[in-house]
């Protein structure tokens, strides 16, 4: 195989690219608006849209990624990208909005084909670290989130939305060159691979956690641009270059988490994770300024990142020989947990005028994943068993 460091660099600048493009639509909605009439409810499904396929497709990218290797899989996503892309920036309805989001997914489904491709050019004592740098290709969705509306102001943001083509375009022939060819084969069909886990517990549990963690991360993503113009009145480059502060944040925890669970318990850093989501969401219920938003958007980022991180260490114990299709389990669950909150928060704020009902909602599914994880933390007696 070739050179894990040329791996881990192209895998994660190529994780970059495909989250930039899958934040197009949020991160450009407030632009947008000002050609295609669209109702708050039309607003949170096309921002929410993309995060669908998003999240469904990380089952069968990280099955193929082992069976295939990442040079081919990310070649194709990337391939079919440019057809949504090119297709959003000539939309003028809200349908073509939804029907090019919902093929954006494609972008956030390729974060499965890294955490299952990278775990084999390096040794299990270093995979939470590993995962954790990889999982810093996050930031993607800060530059676009923070540049796009830049770019918006001056060129308008259907010539912001195909720059895009020629991004994917570079990055698909980096890939042809410099990925690897003679990665790592997984043989074993998906059905069989699924029923050696769908019964364990513990991946159901995983998927919890990485659904409050990841999926708050997605969900301040796609929610925030909209909602700080919107709900507190800000100029759309300042919101923008707010949320890309949560997101570079959230992202740079992502590497620390993997770190800490290098070399402390799991348990004991989710447990810690939680309380402190658990708590943020308290906050942003009742926070009744900008001030005290921020620090509960923030807290939230680096909770939330921590956790990320720490998730995809604890994989590879348990599912050595299942590791592409449960990280497709387990980051599809997450990439959901970030497609209803936008909605939920929408329809509670037509209902009451308000979002803290959401944002308790938040707040104790953190705590029944808090609970869950003192019960495994116990049952493993400080250790997790490879099985």
């Amino acid at each position: 195989m070739r050179k894990p460091s040329i791996q881990l660099s192209l895998q994660t600048t190529s994780l970059i690219v495909g989250f930039m493009v899958w934040v197009l639509l949020s991160s450009l909605m407030t632009f947008i608006k000002e050609d295609i009439l669209l109702t708050p409810v039309q607003v949170s499904i096309v921002t929410a849209v993309p995060v669908i396929l998003g999240s469904v497709l990380r089952i069968p990218l990280g099955f193929y990624t082992d069976r295939f290797g990442a040079r081919i899989i990310f070649i194709i996503s990337f391939l079919i990208l440019l057809f949504p892309i090119f297709y959003i920036s000539t939309a003028n309805t809200f349908i073509d909005l939804v029907i090019g989001g919902l093929f954006l997914g494609v972008g956030g489904a390729t974060f499965s084909i890294g955490v299952t491709s990278l775990p084999k050019y390096y040794s299990k004592e270093r995979q939470g670290f590993i995962n954790g740098i990889y999982g810093v290709g996050n930031a993607g969705t800060a530059i676009t989130t923070f540049g796009a509306p830049i770019l918006a102001k001056s060129i308008g943001w259907q010539d912001t939305v195909r720059l895009y083509l020629i991004l994917l375009l570079a990055f698909i022939v980096l890939l042809f060159i410099f990925g690897d060819r003679k990665e790592v084969r997984v043989k074993k069909s998906m059905v069989e691979q699924i029923q050696g886990v769908y019964k364990n517990a513990t991946l159901w549990f995983l998927s919890l956690f990485y659904f409050i963690t990841f999926g708050a991360f997605v969900a301040f993503t796609v929610f925030l641009p909209n909602f700080l113009v919107t709900f507190f009145g800000l100029d759309p480059v300042d919101a923008g270059i707010r949320t890309g502060i949560f997101i570079v944040l959230a992202t740079a925890m992502r590497p620390i988490g993997g770190f800490l669970a290098d070399r402390f318990n799991p348990f004991v850093i989710l447990m810690i994770v939680f309380i402190f989501v658990s708590l943020s969401g308290i906050l942003l219920a009742f926070s009744p300024d900008i001030t005290w938003y921020t620090v509960g958007a923030l807290s939230v980022a680096v909770s939330a990142g921590i956790g990320n991180g720490t998730i995809f260490k604890l994989v590879p114990f348990y599912f050595s020989n299942q590791a592409g299709v449960v990280n497709g389990v387990v980051s599809a669950m997450g990439g959901l947990g970030g497609f209803f909150p936008p909605l939920l928060l929408t329809a509670v704020n037509n209902m009451t005028g308000q979002y803290a009902i959401a944002f308790m909602l938040m707040s104790e599914f953190a705590l029944v994943s808090f609970v869950i994880v003192v019960f495994l933390y116990y049952q493993e007696k400080f250790a997790p068993v490879k099985k």
